[in-house]
């Protein structure tokens, strides 16, 4: 994939891109994190006209480029690119929906949320309710209060 196409990226495609990094960030991406990536492309109307095969292809466009020198800052930078600023807070719900799917944080997936954060210039406030927000919608039964 080349630098001029990284810099393309559609805000659909960028916030997709963010949501494989981040969950790839702790070495793998679960399938609770994979099926939270399909009900996000689902059910946010920002992807009203996404279909399956494209939301695959993006994935793997994004792991080309995480796989490449600084792959992860690069998508970092292309995304922010490609996210109109209405759009940050919405990009980094998508994200911290990918990261708490699976109940456990690591050090690594934290991190992926500062960075995201930042590059989206998402405020504390909003972040802050956006991850509560993520936190209640992935409350269970046995969970703990």
């Amino acid at each position: 994939m080349s630098a001029e196409r990284v810099a393309e990226l559609t805000p659909q495609e960028a916030i997709i891109y963010l949501m494989v990094m981040a969950g790839a960030s702790d070495g793998r991406i679960t399938d609770r994190e994979l099926r939270t990536i399909g009900r996000v492309v689902r059910s946010f109307p920002l992807f009203g006209d996404a279909d399956e095969q494209s939301l695959v292809d993006t994935a793997e466009s994004c792991g080309k480029l995480m796989g490449s020198q600084d792959g992860m800052h690069k998508v970092l930078a292309a995304a922010a690119a490609a996210i109109p600023r209405h759009l940050s807070e919405t990009a980094y719900a998508a994200v911290v929906d990918v990261v708490t799917a699976d109940e456990g944080l690591a050090m690594t997936e934290i991190r992926v949320l500062e960075l995201v954060r930042n590059s989206l210039k998402v405020g504390d406030e909003g972040a802050q309710s956006i991850e509560r927000a993520a936190r209640a919608r992935h409350m269970t039964m046995d969970a703990a209060i």
